[in-house]
């Protein structure tokens, strides 16, 4: 059975950081595509970074480009978000999405099967 597991969201300041975890089990993150999605209040799940199995390109939207970076720990079979420079508009609930697909490309929304974590919230407040 695939399971995801994030873990990490909390209550953090204005320009503060963060760091998400999302801990994978059933197959190796090694093999299949994986990435963050978040959902603001009131607003649709929106994918925020991929990191493709395929080319091993990392993918990610303009609005966090340069503040959200995406790794991955191969062993610990754990994929990671650090957010920086956190802003009220970064506040919702970050999921970890996987392609059940191996060796498929980006975007994680556009896979045909995909495993979700139950999500962690991050909130951003003055």
């Amino acid at each position: 059975e695939v399971q995801l597991v994030e873990s990490g969201g909390a209550l953090v300041q204005i320009g503060g950081s963060l760091r998400l975890a999302c801990q994978v089990s059933g197959f190796s993150i090694r093999d299949h595509s994986i990435g963050w999605f978040r959902q603001a209040p009131g607003k649709e799940r929106e994918e925020i970074i991929c990191m493709g199995s395929r080319d091993h390109g990392t993918y990610t939207k303009d609005s966090v480009k340069g503040r959200f970076i995406a790794s991955l720990d191969i062993g610990a079979n754990t994929i990671y978000l650090r957010l920086n420079e956190l802003q009220p508009g970064d506040t919702g609930v970050y999921y970890c999405a996987a392609d059940q697909d191996p060796f498929e490309d980006c975007w994680i929304r556009d896979a045909r099967d995909v495993s979700w974590g139950k999500g962690t919230p991050v909130t951003v407040s003055s």
